[in-house]
């Protein structure tokens, strides 16, 4: 069975396992309130969507076990995109007029909240997307959709900052330009490393879907000196295959990227390869040294999957489900109305992945974190609040 078999058919037993594992511990005396939750089970994005959905629907769990939303059970309609824009499209349609949900939570891309927010918005429906982190986001949706996670120019100017700091003032940078997330974390690095003084030796792009990249590093091998460290920008699928053949070119440098690194397939895919390679995240998913918060986490989601979160989207779309249950909870009611002005009025809201106001902006202003892949393990480098962060409408 080929590798792709095999995770396709893990995608459908993870998501009958959440399925079966969202059996809330309440009676349903009263009408449940129904959240859609919208994430690619299956796909090229399920390395990050899966764990965000095992995440959100052990939070539901919880809280159902704690009591409900309002005295009500929390019902988590968990639907697979597949990681298809149609497909996502039409999951946001039947959460609107099938399942008739007073919110959806979900997604850990952008072009996925751009394929669905829309219909949701038009529905008038709250969304809070887990890890979807175009700082545009909001604008482009309209006032209905919020970020759970940090903006790309917010972890974009970490790493700018972070490899200016570290490394030294020289760069290379690949995009990945098929993905609004990779052309915008692109975009948002180039604007900080050059405003601090950076000077980007060379600057290149591949497709989405390509797995050979010989074209562009023949080009930054024929450079007369190689920059102090590479940026690239690059969806989850496709971070193994590029760091791996950069490696095997002979170019060892340092490697820094965003949070699509946030896999495990790095490592599996890439090997020893991987070394060297820095990216930024949401949290450290780590028993020894995460936060209090984080440690219960790992020891809950343990618990009810039977093993570690697999990365710091699982944390996120725990974090959507509590942050929309606090929002309810603190409206009174399910109206969309009452539940936007709730969230509108979010200050200091202490999620595990860090805490969370929206004052005057539904992208929440968190610190970053700095993984360093050392012995094939994720470690801790750096804990990090930029200095500057680019406007969201940087191109």
């Amino acid at each position: 069975m080929s590798n792709k078999s095999i995770r396709a058919l893990a995608g459908v037993a993870a998501a009958a396992l959440i399925a079966l594992s969202g059996v809330p511990s309440l009676t349903r005396a009263q009408d449940p309130i129904k959240v859609g939750g919208g994430f690619a089970l299956t796909g090229a994005e399920s390395a990050l969507d899966l764990p965000a959905a095992n995440g959100a629907q052990l939070a539901a769990k919880e809280i159902n076990a704690a009591g409900g939303v309002l005295g009500r059970p929390l019902e988590l309609v968990v639907r697979d995109s597949k990681y298809e824009m149609d497909v996502t499209a039409t999951i946001a349609k039947q959460f609107v007029e099938e399942d008739k949900v007073v919110a959806v939570v979900g997604f850990t891309d952008s072009d996925s909240v751009l394929a669905s927010g829309p219909i949701i918005q038009k529905a008038g429906i709250p969304f809070i997307t887990a890890g979807a982190t175009s700082p545009k986001l909001p604008d482009q949706i309209g006032d209905l959709l919020w970020l759970a996670c940090f903006g790309d120019n917010v972890q974009a100017a970490a790493g700018a900052e972070y490899g200016y700091k570290t490394f030294g003032t020289s760069a290379y940078l690949l995009i990945d330009k098929g993905v609004e997330y990779t052309s915008l974390l692109g975009a948002y690095f180039k604007a900080r490393f050059t405003e601090l003084g950076g000077t980007l030796v060379l600057e290149d792009t591949y497709e989405d879907s390509a797995t050979d990249f010989s074209a562009q590093i023949t080009k930054l091998k024929a450079l007369e000196k190689q920059p102090d460290f590479y940026y690239i920008a690059a969806m989850p699928y496709n971070v193994g295959p590029v760091v791996k053949q950069l490696r095997e070119a002979g170019l060892n440098g340092p490697v820094i990227g965003g949070d699509g690194y946030d896999t495990p397939d790095l490592v599996s895919v890439a090997g020893a390869a991987s070394e060297n390679v820095y990216f930024t995240t949401h949290a450290l998913m780590d028993k020894e040294l995460g936060t209090d918060g984080i440690k219960k986490f790992i020891d809950a989601y343990n618990k009810e999957y039977t093993h570690d979160p697999e990365n710091a989207f699982a944390a996120l779309g725990y974090d959507a489900v509590y942050l929309l249950a606090d929002a309810i909870t603190r409206a009174g009611s399910t109206d969309a109305a009452a539940i936007q002005k709730a969230l509108n009025e979010t200050k200091d809201y202490k999620a595990i992945t860090g805490s969370i106001t929206f004052a005057g902006s539904r992208v929440p202003q968190k610190g970053v974190t700095m993984i360093l892949v050392k012995d094939g393990k994720f470690t801790l480098a750096a804990e990090i609040v930029p200095e500057k962060v680019p406007s969201a409408d940087t191109k």
